[in-house]
């Protein structure tokens, strides 16, 4: 990773060109820098490049004003902790108020002195950098270093509500180490934690597309999210899963279905109903795994 992809990204959102020019040249060397000139293309920058570190929001927009758009991503969980900046010439108390009632960390007034503005940034994501390395912290399994349950729940909330807008289809792989019992009774629960470490580090390898989720589901069980993804992508990669970690070839004197380590492996896909809630697909792949387990294990079903 590069120096210059590891600055913070600022989006600028303002519809007068002399304004963002303003900014975006005093904030370039330390920063990646995005603008948009309505509320509608900083949504569509959002969603084509990704989430900005911070947002620098002119109020009096056309069409979409910056209230609306403030409230429209404090409104998305998945854009909800977005810092947002108002930088802007409404300069009444009331103004202000309904800014930083909205969402907004902060109410800058034109016109602004830059050094000042240059130290609110600064301030603003320092701690936006504190915060992310604490959630993500709160989000990682502490044995197999990936994504914890609570992690995969908000993951699965975030991509169900966009595969409804996008009519996209979301699938679903759960996998359960088999006869994991048996494998700590017969090494010993320092042998299992090493076991289940490599069984995440395996699957982790093998699903490797930047928005696939790979998490530790509770026990010797994994599952991973794969959004746009159909029931014979699922089908695919479970297969994948299944002899990957099986050719590793680590040894299983307890187990009833082979001298290795194997997996079961229930796979689902779903394209959502906009009545429908994600517990759907939940349960559809955890069915599927039952399947798997009562069918002999080692095996894929879907």
């Amino acid at each position: 990773m590069t120096i210059e992809t590891t600055k913070p990204l600022i989006l600028i959102v303002d519809d007068t060109p002399t304004n963002i020019q303003v900014l975006a040249e005093n904030l370039i060397q330390d920063y990646r820098v995005k603008v948009a000139a309505s509320g509608e293309a900083a949504l569509e920058a959002i969603a084509r490049q990704g989430l900005p570190d911070l947002i620098l929001l002119d109020v009096m927009m056309p069409d979409m004003d910056g209230y609306e758009l403030c409230r429209r991503l404090k409104n998305d969980p998945q854009t909800s902790a977005i810092p947002v900046i108002f930088v802007t010439a409404l300069n009444g108390g009331g103004d202000e108020e309904r800014g930083l009632n909205l969402g907004a960390l902060d109410y800058i007034t034109k016109p602004f002195y830059l050094p000042v503005v240059k130290a609110r940034i600064r301030n603003h994501i320092r701690l936006k950098q504190m915060a992310d390395r604490l959630e993500a912290m709160a989000w990682i399994d502490g044995l197999t270093d990936v994504p914890n349950r609570r992690r995969f729940d908000q993951m699965l909330e975030i991509e169900w509500k966009r595969a409804q807008r996008s009519h996209f289809p979301l699938a679903m792989i759960m996998v359960d180490v088999d006869y994991f019992k048996a494998y700590n009774d017969c090494y010993g629960h320092g042998a299992g934690d090493t076991c289940l470490k490599q069984v995440a580090a395996l699957l982790s390898a093998m699903v490797s597309r930047p928005c696939d989720l790979v998490a530790r589901y509770g026990g010797e069980e994994f599952v991973i999210l794969m959004p746009e993804t159909d029931i014979d992508g699922a089908r695919r990669v479970a297969e994948q899963l299944r002899l990957r970690i099986e050719s590793e070839q680590m040894s299983h004197a307890g187990s009833g279905v082979s001298c290795w380590v194997t997996i079961s492996v229930g796979y689902a896909a779903m394209t959502p109903g906009q009545d429908q809630m994600p517990s759907a697909l939940l349960d559809e792949a955890d069915r599927m795994l039952y399947r798997a387990k009562n069918s002999g294990r080692n095996c894929t079903r879907g």
